[in-house]
């Protein structure tokens, strides 16, 4: 009867025979007779249900027993029953009522294994993109945006690594904020800090600076690496002029809050080593070399609103910056004076540096 109508049909003459079948055959539905040489019908019904693999299987028991049979076999776990003698039209019926929920329940289970493995996909991209986002973050500590997405672009981080280099180094702090530390509530410091921060960060990103450390309210940036900028003197002294005037407008504010600031800024060229320094999970970008010394020693000896340069820098940029000699200084961890020089402003402040 099943055949004709496109049903491909196996036979088993027994219940062992039956599980053997479903173990090595594709089966869609199962006709299950009660009485069976060896284990009966319930009993094979039993342990398909206990199968995961075919726990969902239809299964459709022919009885010519009562109402009795019938309640074994619900229990059993049959899913509809046909009584013998059986009419074709009713067999052929039952049999695509349930071959259509097998194929419901296929398609939902293939369903749910595409979902499981759009998960794992997603959650894979998401791990992926959550340490991208750290490895991203890692990076913009230290480097400006625009050398950071370079790394991460290129997935390059060689120019990372330990290696020897001409840099302008910038270096700046604040006057008297000692002083003001020790005298003021801690969140009066941090305030201050934040807005100081927040004013510098913004021109640091626009002259393409890389940002070694903030160390309170000292600040060191460098120029030319670890990528290679054009005229990295003038860029640094620019940089600097526009902080000085950014943070006097914040001591300005300061000031009526009884805050006693000033800023001071000293610049210096020259070559040094750099590279990725720290330990897994917090690493930093640093410039080691005697031109970071000479920039923080001539911020030490910068009056509140002077930048100083040395003389290699101010020769860098005197067709671009105003500045004058303040003859030579004696700096300490310097065994000979160094002569430095006072910018005061660009020649011609529409000719920046673009960025």
């Amino acid at each position: 009867m099943l055949s004709p109508q496109g049903y491909q049909v196996i036979t088993a003459s027994s219940g062992e025979q039956a599980l053997e079948l479903l173990d090595s055959s594709s089966i869609d539905l199962v006709l299950l007779d009660i009485m069976m040489p060896g284990i009966d019908g319930y009993e094979v019904c039993e342990r398909i249900r206990r199968e995961p693999s075919t726990a969902f299987l239809p299964v459709v028991m022919i009885t010519a027993s009562g109402d009795y049979e019938k309640t074994r076999a619900i229990k059993a776990g049959a899913d509809d029953f046909i009584s013998k003698p059986f009419h074709q039209g009713e067999l052929l019926a039952r049999v695509a009522s349930l071959a259509r929920i097998k194929r419901y329940h296929d398609t939902v289970t293939w369903q749910a294994a595409e979902l499981a493995r759009w998960n794992a996909e997603l959650e894979a991209r998401v791990r992926t993109q959550v340490e991208e986002l750290q490895r991203v973050n890692r990076l913009r500590r230290f480097l400006s945006p625009q050398v950071a997405e370079l790394v991460i672009n290129s997935g390059d981080d060689s120019v990372l690594r330990s290696h020897r280099r001409e840099i302008v180094v910038v270096f700046c702090d604040l006057r008297g904020f000692t002083t003001f530390a020790e005298s003021s509530e801690p969140e009066e410091v941090m305030a201050v800090l934040e807005e100081y921060h927040t004013a510098l960060g913004e021109l640091i990103y626009r002259y393409q600076g890389t940002l070694e450390r903030f160390t309170g309210d000292g600040l060191m940036v460098f120029f030319n690496d670890p990528i290679h900028l054009d005229e990295p003197a003038r860029r640094a002294v620019e940089m600097a002029l526009a902080m000085r005037d950014r943070v006097a407008t914040l001591i300005d504010g300061w000031s009526r809050l009884g805050h006693d600031l000033g800023f001071g800024v000293g610049i210096a060229q020259g070559f040094a080593t750099l590279g990725r320094i720290g330990y897994e999970g917090r690493f930093d970008y640093a410039a080691i070399g005697t031109v970071t010394n000479l920039a923080a020693r001539l911020c030490a000896e910068a009056k509140p609103g002077q930048v100083l340069v040395a003389q290699r820098v101010f020769h860098a940029v005197e067709n671009h910056a105003a500045g004058e000699s303040i003859g030579v200084l004696e700096l300490r961890g310097f065994s000979r004076p160094v002569r430095a020089f006072s910018v005061s402003r660009l020649i011609d402040d529409s000719a920046e540096v673009s960025s």
